[in-house]
Formats: C-alpha cells, sequence, structure tokens
C-alpha cells in the first residue's frame, strides 16, 4: 500500500496493526456474511447490469488506517460519469446546508458569549462595519461563513440510477466492502474510509486522530445520527476521535448490534 499524505508523527501511523483478536471476528463475520447474501449479491448484479451501462462494481481509492490508500468497493449506484458532476452539485451539499444553518443561528449578533461569561473583553475589539467585535468571535464567524466543508451527500441525488436508490436506502450498495474486510484493507467497525479529496481536508493534529483506527464498514458515527440521516461534519469528525480513543472488541460488538436498526433508517450506513 502507499502513502501520499505527509502529517506529523507518521511513525505512529505506520506502526498500528488492527489487534489479532479483531482481526479473526472480522474474517469470520465476513465470511460467514458473504455466504449467507450471495444470492443478494447475484441478484443485485443483475439488475444493476440490466438497467444501465457501465461496471457492476464501483472501485474508488480511499484513504483509511494510517492514511494508506486501498481501492473500495460498492455496488455501483449511479450513472457513469457522475462524479465529474460533483462541483456543479456542490450547493446541494447537505452537510453544507447544516452548517450554514448552523451558521444562521449563531450570526445574528456581534456579542462573543465568552466576553459575556468574563465581564471584559476575551481578545482585542475590531471595529467592523461600525460595530464593535472581539477578534476571537469575529474569527469564528467568519469560519462559520466558509463553504468548505469536508464531507459531501446529496438528498434525493439526481445522479442516482433507479436500483442505485433502492440499494442505497437498503444498503445493499455497501456489501462489497465485505471483500474490503477479507482483504485485510477494512474492519467491520471503524472510521469510515475516505475519499482522497475528503481525506486532504483532515490532515490537521486535530483531525488526523481518526486514521490511527481501523477503517470500518459501520462506525461510531453511523449509530449515533440520533434519527437523522446527516449529522454535522464537526459533529462526525469528534465522533471518529472518540472511537480511535475508546475503541474496544466488545464495545465493536455494541456498534454492530446497533447498526441494524440504524440500516432501515434510508440509507444511513
Amino acid at each position: 500500500m502507499k502513502k501520499n499524505f505527509k502529517v506529523k508523527e507518521l511513525e505512529t501511523f505506520e506502526d498500528f496493526r488492527i489487534p489479532k483478536t479483531k482481526r479473526i471476528f472480522d474474517i469470520l463475520f465476513s465470511s460467514i456474511a458473504l455466504l449467507i447474501v450471495s444470492p443478494v449479491l447475484l441478484i443485485t448484479a443483475l439488475l444493476i447490469k440490466i438497467e444501465s451501462k457501465g461496471p457492476i462494481i464501483f472501485k474508488s481509492d480511499r484513504v483509511g488506517t494510517g492514511y494508506d490508500i486501498f481501492c473500495f468497493y460498492k455496488f455501483r449506484s449511479m450513472y457513469i460519469g457522475s462524479e465529474n458532476k460533483r462541483a456543479e452539485l456542490s450547493k446541494l451539499n447537505q452537510y453544507l446546508i447544516n452548517e450554514h444553518n448552523k451558521s444562521e443561528e449563531k450570526l445574528d449578533t456581534d456579542i462573543c458569549p465568552e466576553c459575556e461569561r468574563l465581564g471584559y473583553p476575551c481578545s482585542p475589539i475590531l471595529f467592523i462595519d461600525g460595530n464593535q467585535i472581539c477578534e476571537n468571535f469575529y474569527l469564528y464567524k467568519k469560519r462559520l461563513h466558509s463553504t468548505k466543508t469536508t464531507f459531501f451527500k446529496i438528498k434525493n441525488d439526481p445522479r442516482v440510477t433507479k436500483i442505485g436508490k433502492i440499494i442505497r436506502i437498503t444498503n445493499i450498495d455497501e456489501l462489497p466492502q465485505l471483500i474490503n474486510v477479507l482483504k485485510g484493507d477494512m474492519s467491520i467497525v471503524g472510521n469510515r474510509p475516505l475519499p482522497l479529496y475528503e481525506a486532504e481536508m483532515l490532515t490537521s493534529d486535530q483531525w488526523a486522530l481518526r486514521f490511527l483506527a481501523p477503517a470500518g464498514i459501520t462506525g461510531l458515527w453511523q449509530v449515533n445520527l440520533g434519527g437523522k440521516n446527516i449529522i454535522s461534519g464537526e459533529a462526525r469528525k469528534t465522533l471518529d476521535n472518540k472511537y480511535t480513543l475508546d475503541k474496544s472488541f466488545w464495545k465493536d460488538i455494541l456498534i454492530i448490534i446497533k447498526t441494524i436498526p440504524v440500516m432501515f433508517r434510508r440509507g444511513n450506513i
């Protein structure tokens, strides 16, 4: 496997290994699961082939544990060429919409909560458009105004095929990742492997911690949706870090159990 990203303390990432108990469980679980769902795999492959031109399996480079890049498998749920339309559909990104709504709630005032708590300015006072605002709160509001967000997902994505909608809602499109687990690229439970453009935005010391956990099919943020299909990018990254710090075999089992009802919330995994 190759590495394309440079981060501090890279040797820490290189030293990381999936615990033997977890690896044995992954092999057994994925092998049994593949046998059980093999009829579903065959029917899905046939339907995808009948509906639209293109490969049955969608392959893409993903960044997993220790910034390792591997070939990630999913059933193809979009029309060919859909990846090229990502930029023109960026305004429909649900993570971006959530961040915008969050900023609207917090940007209607120039009064810094920290200044109010302290009773004096927490940072130098700036004069912006005739109003006074402390520097810390000004920079905070400026960050909220940013149109950048790490993750990308569209509700009612027009690029998705009819069969694609069905296999996404039922999470059948994720089943080929069991092969990634058998190969050792991923684990059943971990932090989701990211496309290159998302991983490139998570190389800071604060967020690189997530890559010290195995890449997984399901994980902590998926079972902490609270009934929502999209959580904020900030919350998702925080939960990824939390999993890295608190992961254990029995917590993985609990996440797998919690994943079962989540799978029926219209394709959350």
